[in-house]
């Protein structure tokens, strides 16, 4: 009989940059307050990637390299690696190959995946579908955006919802009852025009009009994409649940995307756990889309166990959602 393999998290790093940006910086830039913001998302400050030599690729390398030093791997091991993200180094060259050469995986392929704010949790599963079909033994996979590159620090509605970030996780083949057991994912195509940067791609090219129109910079319809993140993570983790015979009790961590405290809250309620089963870290770091779960995993990876059952879940641009089942393994180290 053929033997069954699972994808375990065995090792993370993260990375957020050094400058941060404050709400009552933000008050100095567009007309907000510290209060509102805090009342309204839950964001106290974000992290910004203030260089302009630097780029999505060098968050992402940095999580790697911390990945790298406190697992102890050799990365000659590393086999592939996957980064997640909206916001690329370049259109035609993979923000992937770069990290590759800057973190020296010399024997890794890489590729890029764009799923915006989903990014990451679509990204885990196609790496763990790799080490589960014997191809692969060690996968990279990070979520990494430098969104102030997309802000536009004119807007208030956007501007204060946005941060830098990266974080990684070492996918690796093992026979135990521990990694990725399930997932639920989804997307809606109709929703594009509610969260979305309308030019730069190949049906609306960057130009001297669009970049007056402000068109290269995110644009969202906030309340339609608040419902719809607060519907959308609900019924994935609740079909999750559902379909693996969980109920609340069972689940030891909920770990969501970091877009809005409220959203946050509301499907950690209507999921019936209690505040201290869900993580955040959104008053820190603010949305850094494809970063936020990773992230969120790698500063809390000492509180969890082996064995602890966690969902994953997000909601991002596309529209895309969807919801991970993952039963925590053993960490290197």
């Amino acid at each position: 009989m053929r033997k069954r393999y699972n994808a375990a998290i065995t090792a993370l790093g993260g990375y957020v940059p050094d400058t941060i940006l404050t709400n009552h910086d933000l008050e100095k830039m567009v007309d907000t307050n510290n209060d509102w913001i805090i009342s309204r998302t839950g964001i106290e400050e974000r992290r910004i990637l203030n260089d302009d030599s630097l780029a999505t690729s060098d968050l992402a390398t940095m999580a790697v390299k911390r990945l790298l030093e406190d697992s102890n791997i050799n990365p000659d091991e590393i086999e592939c690696v996957i980064v997640a993200t909206a916001t690329p180094d370049y259109i035609m060259v993979s923000t992937a190959s770069i990290v590759c050469e800057k973190a020296g995986l010399k024997n890794a392929w890489g590729v890029d995946s764009n799923a915006a704010c989903s990014g990451f949790l679509y990204a885990l599963t196609l790496g763990a579908s790799l080490v589960e079909s014997n191809r692969y033994k060690n996968v990279i996979v990070v979520g990494a955006d430098a969104n102030s590159s997309i802000v536009n620090y004119e807007d208030r509605n956007t501007c204060i919802l946005f941060g830098d970030g990266a974080g990684a996780v070492l996918l690796e083949q093992t026979e135990e009852e521990v990694g990725l057991i399930d997932n639920v994912f989804r997307t809606d195509g109709v929703g594009k025009e509610h969260l979305i940067v309308t030019a730069g791609g190949s049906l609306h090219p960057s130009s001297a009009e669009t970049l007056s129109q402000k068109l290269n910079y995110i644009s969202q319809n906030g309340r339609v994409v608040f419902k719809a993140a607060i519907e959308g993570m609900t019924q994935s983790c609740n079909e999750i649940m559902e379909r693996n015979d969980m109920v609340a009790q069972d689940v030891d961590w909920l770990i969501p995307h970091q877009a809005n405290l409220r959203i946050i809250k509301a499907v950690g309620e209507k999921l019936g756990l209690k505040e201290s089963q869900v993580k955040v870290n959104i008053q820190r770091y603010g949305n850094t889309t494809a970063a936020t779960i990773p992230l969120c995993m790698w500063e809390f990876k000492n509180d969890f166990k082996e064995n602890d059952n966690m969902l994953l879940t997000a909601f991002g641009a596309g529209f895309s959602w969807g919801a991970t089942y993952l039963k925590w393994g053993k960490l290197r180290g």
